[in-house]
């Protein structure tokens, strides 16, 4: 199911076929720098999550992460999207991106179409859990128009908390 889609992205539900680039986006450590946990070593840990949390989450709540989808050479390139964080009783605003495509706007591009949707599933504000010392997601965070709110802590690390009513 389409969510949105922008001049160069197009923001869908994960799919099945979609684990491949879950296990990519879970298992490079250079992506990972500021996400709590360990690598995935295999993609059977990937097909559990794709599972276990992504088809659970649409399920429960009619949303979760979504997989952004490069139009021009039609690649899963991360995920963008809501999901709903017990601890905060909040939607988060979460997303992950190849290394290859970072600092080319995409990350803006799919947040703020990824933000515009929310609304459609009944969500009317969003947080954005951001571990301390990662100025490239405050800065994106910051051009999608939230503002901190605090720091608190999350599995364990510290995190600035970014908000922005919808």
């Amino acid at each position: 199911m389409i969510i949105a889609e922008t001049d160069r992205l197009i923001l869908r539900q994960l799919e099945a076929k979609d684990v491949q680039a879950l296990f990519l986006l879970n298992s490079i450590p250079e992506i990972l720098t500021y996400i709590p946990g360990e690598p995935m070593t295999s993609v059977d840990q990937a097909e559990q999550i794709f599972s276990d949390v992504i088809v659970a989450n649409y399920q429960e709540f009619g949303y979760g992460r979504w997989a952004v989808e490069h139009k021009a050479d039609k690649k899963v390139i991360g995920y963008c999207g809501p999901k709903y964080i017990n601890q905060f009783k909040q939607v988060e605003l979460g997303y992950r991106y190849l290394p290859q495509y970072w600092g080319q706007g995409y990350g803006s591009e799919a947040g703020k179409a990824a933000l515009e949707s929310f609304p459609d599933f009944g969500v009317h504000e969003a947080i954005a859990l951001i571990l301390l010392g990662n100025k490239g997601s405050e800065n994106l965070v910051k051009k999608l128009g939230m503002e901190q709110q605090n720091r608190d802590s999350f599995m364990g690390h510290k995190v600035n908390v970014f908000h922005k009513h919808l």
